[in-house]
């Protein structure tokens, strides 16, 4: 499992590695029942704190992206197919605020944004 950790970024450790995590699911790089790392591991790996790789362990769990079975480890919950879809729905939505924003700033109406969308489905 390849999880990055940026300094510069304005989110916290924890967090990137629950959304780096999460994204590995929801892409199908991870599979149900997989195992992730130990959270020691995981740690020494990223050389950050165990409190910070449990904390995000915690977050997946609560979010139902994984489990946890004492003495064994963590691993990749069975997919909640509503579970994901709200999530990819969440980040659709957050892109095209984005956009809205973005052609709001740029005088771009909401029939040549539409126009744009429609071309851009077609196309895959």
């Amino acid at each position: 499992m390849n999880i990055i950790i940026s300094n510069s970024s304005g989110k916290p450790i924890y967090e990137q590695i629950t959304s780096q995590i999460k994204q590995l699911i929801l892409s199908g790089q991870l599979h149900p029942h997989d195992a992730l790392p130990s959270m020691r591991f995981l740690a020494k790996e990223l050389r950050i704190s165990v409190i910070t790789t449990k904390r995000a362990y915690e977050d997946l769990e609560k979010d139902g992206f994984i489990y946890t079975v004492v003495g064994k480890g963590s691993f990749v919950a069975d997919a909640n197919h509503e579970l994901i879809r709200e999530e990819q729905l969440r980040k659709i939505e957050e892109h095209l605020e984005q956009a809205v924003e973005l052609a709001r700033q740029s005088n771009v109406s909401q029939e040549e944004v539409t126009e744009m969308l429609q071309m851009l489905y077609e196309e895959v």
